[in-house]
């Protein structure tokens, strides 16, 4: 008998199921696509600066890129001051361990203490002091990148111990600065620090156009520490900085200052300059100092005041040498000329009471004004300078440049004392018409005598011609406009009577420079002895141009206190060597016809 069934529900149940997990499985699909989704959303969006930051912080390394300070060059285009690059070594401890080096296509083992010995040699050091650092550097952080092992190596070592390729030895360029000329100019160029810093002279005056600006760098590196190539972004840019170009003549100026340091050694000089200038332009062509610093090496003078220039910083009596200046001043005024005829006691008590008296003993001396600057009388240049008020005499002073800084710019330059008119005692009033009661520079002696060189018109000092770009550019030119202080008539006869002077005077033999016609005098002051009164010492000098009939360099020479030879003597063998260098050095014209004959006495 056969059973009949109703429907079958196996069938129906068994769809059921299949539809849950389909529908589940599409649920749960949906669930972990969504959780990436919003996982993705949060990295690629919500939190992806920070994310990108913090993985770029455990690969990624900053760089500073270094511009080059620019240089101080001489008229002549010689570096006197340049930047090199120079490199720390460092090196990563917690990669520092053993190697192996690609020689000739066979790899060879480096051990560690193989590639310390191999950097100490490179860098005078011991392979175990390099080891100490390591081993130092892992004491504070076992997990330490960054140890510097030398600093500031020149580019031969560099490239010496890259060719190791040592995996864990990295540089960082420094920029450094070399003077190649050494101790030529170093008295006006300067110096900086070990960290670059300018510390004097033209390093530091002109800072603001040698500056260079530095910019960065990032790169990547890798799980070992290896720079990845073309990682490199730039993320600014470096400015190198402008060069300074002087007025200097190198040549001239190695010249100068081995003519000086000769004769102040030899005369036991404290200390000593000469200047060079252009008799036209007022350009300084060479200012040497004795002694002086060689800026790349500046503790090897050990007297900071011998490591500037004391034709700017230090100030003096200049005594004789300024008697041109008041000569020039009563001829200007018209109250005086060359042939006038005065006589010159030793000894002058004026109506004020001021006791003036000449530098040796002597009878009664019947001299024009050219003979009271051949004999550098005081007594004779009191009663022609006593012509003119203390005002007007002051005027011409102050247009001449005395009292007041040059126009050079140089640092800690030295003004000099004039007191105001108003102010000077009976004793001033005349020391002053010979040199005393005041003081000046060396340049501002240099630049009466430019003044009266160049027709009455003085040029402002320049020792820089500008700051030169990248470009090729020349900006912050200094001001070439002169301006007349004595009329024309004036300087030419205040030139011809300093020719008598460098003809008749008693260094006559001494400075005599065959060929061209030379204008001079000589000065003798004593030195200060820091109480306010007067040492035993001297400060012996001699201005001068050349040549006279058509003046072109200016040359003065000081020296302070030698002790072997303390009057003008000392000076005047400089004055003539270093004179004949500069009218043969620039090709100057030898004089025609000879200088007038101006009479000295009556």
């Amino acid at each position: 008998m056969s059973i009949s069934t109703g429907p079958s529900t196996t069938g129906t149940v068994n769809s059921r199921s299949t539809k849950r997990r389909i529908v589940c499985t599409i649920i749960l699909l949906f669930v972990i696509v969504a959780v990436f989704v919003v996982k993705l959303v949060d990295i690629q969006v919500v939190r992806a600066d920070t994310l990108n930051s913090d993985s770029l912080g455990n690969r990624s390394v900053e760089n500073t890129v270094y511009g080059s300070r620019g240089d101080i060059v001489s008229a002549n285009g010689v570096v006197l001051a340049g930047s090199v690059m120079r490199y720390d070594v460092t090196v990563s401890p917690k990669y520092a361990a053993s190697f192996k080096r690609d020689v000739d296509g066979t790899k060879t083992k480096v051990s560690l203490a193989e590639a310390a010995a191999e950097i100490g040699a490179l860098t005078g050091q011991s392979g175990d002091a390099i080891l100490a650092i390591i081993s130092s550097a892992l004491a504070d952080n076992p997990r330490s990148d960054y140890a510097v092992v030398a600093r500031q190596i020149d580019v031969d070592a560099f490239q010496a111990l890259d060719k190791l390729d040592i995996p864990w030895v990295y540089f960082e360029k420094r920029p450094g600065r070399v003077y190649p000329n050494g101790a030529v100019a170093g008295n006006l160029v300067g110096f900086v620090s070990s960290a670059g810093e300018a510390q004097a002279g033209l390093e530091l005056a002109q800072d603001t156009c040698l500056a260079s600006k530095n910019g960065s760098e990032t790169y990547e590196k890798s799980a070992g520490g290896v720079p990845l190539p073309g990682s490199t972004v730039t993320t600014s840019k470096a400015q190198d900085g402008g060069s300074i170009v002087t007025t200097i003549d190198s040549d001239l100026q190695w010249f100068v200052a081995q003519a000086l340091a000769a004769q102040a050694q030899k005369t036991g000089a404290a200390w000593g300059n000469v200047i060079v200038q252009e008799a036209k332009t007022g350009k300084l062509l060479a200012v040497a100092d004795y002694p002086s610093v060689d800026p790349n090496n500046v503790n090897g003078t050990p007297n900071p005041d011998d490591r500037g220039s004391r034709a700017f910083t230090a100030s003096f009596e200049p005594g004789s040498t300024f008697k041109a200046l008041t000569a020039a001043s009563v001829i200007d005024a018209g109250v005086a000329t060359p042939n006038d005829k005065i006589v010159a006691p030793y000894r002058y008590i004026p109506a004020n009471g001021a006791d003036i008296n000449d530098s040796s003993i002597h009878g009664d001396l019947n001299l024009t004004l050219t003979g009271v600057l051949i004999e550098s009388s005081n007594t004779g240049m009191s009663k022609f300078g006593e012509r003119l008020t203390d005002e007007q005499r002051y005027d011409y002073m102050t247009k001449f440049g005395v009292g007041t800084e040059s126009e050079a710019g140089f640092l800690a330059e030295d003004s000099g004392i004039l007191h105001p008119w108003e102010d000077w005692d009976n004793q001033t009033s005349y020391a002053t018409m010979f040199g005393q009661g005041l003081t000046t520079t060396a340049i501002q002696g240099a630049s009466i005598y430019q003044t009266i060189a160049n027709g009455g018109v003085r040029m402002p000092v320049q020792l820089v011609s500008g700051c030169r770009q990248a470009d090729g550019t020349l900006t912050e030119v200094p001001s070439t406009e002169g301006r007349q202080v004595i009329s024309a008539s004036a300087a030419t006869e205040t030139s011809q009577m300093l020719e008598m002077v460098y003809q008749q005077a008693w260094l006559k033999d001494v400075w005599n420079i065959p060929g061209y016609r030379v204008a001079a005098k000589t000065g003798t002051a004593q030195m200060p002895d820091g109480n306010g009164g007067y040492s035993k010492g001297y400060l012996v000098s001699v201005s001068g141009f050349a040549p006279a009939d058509d003046p072109q360099y200016v040359v003065t020479v000081s020296l302070a206190d030698p002790v072997n030879m303390n009057t003008s003597a000392a000076p005047a063998p400089v004055f003539q060597e270093v004179m004949s260098q500069v009218l043969k050095k620039y090709r100057a014209v030898p004089s025609g016809a000879p200088a007038p004959a101006l009479p000295a006495t009556w």
